[in-house]
């Protein structure tokens, strides 16, 4: 959990509208390989409920608001989202769920790597194995 952060991302205020934006490897420590958003998501629905072997992500609510919920195997720590000039950095070998989505909430997210199913840790004990493993 030590290199989860909260990124602030640079914002330019103009009385016509504000403008904040992210760039590979300036805001974001890494490369942008795909971006992805969700929306749309029904009243008490969960997104996410997986870990990443290699992907890191970075996290923004573009709109609305919504929580991210990490969990390093022992301990979870719960983030909430609700301003689309600060996003949340996600490291691979952390389960992740999104919940507590407000209407008409937008999370966009970008992610290190391209789309690959083999990356994805879909069960919560095999998640809690493979961290037992790493941490021997």
């Amino acid at each position: 959990m030590n290199n989860v952060k909260i990124i602030e991302l640079p914002k330019i205020l103009d009385r016509r509208g504000n403008l904040s934006f992210f760039e590979n490897c300036n805001q974001i420590p890494f490369d942008i390989k795909r971006t992805y958003w969700i929306y749309d998501v029904p009243g008490g629905e969960i997104r996410g409920s997986h870990a990443f072997k290699k992907s890191h992500e970075f996290i923004i609510a573009l709109s609305g608001s919504f929580d991210v919920v990490l969990h390093d195997g022992t301990k979870e720590v719960k983030y909430s989202l609700n301003r689309s000039y600060y996003g949340l950095y996600v490291p691979n070998l952390l389960w992740r769920r999104l919940e507590n989505f407000s209407t008409n909430s937008l999370a966009l997210i970008v992610s290190s790597i391209g789309y690959e199913e083999d990356d994805y840790i879909r069960d919560f004990d095999s998640f809690k194995s493979l961290k037992d493993e790493s941490n021997k």
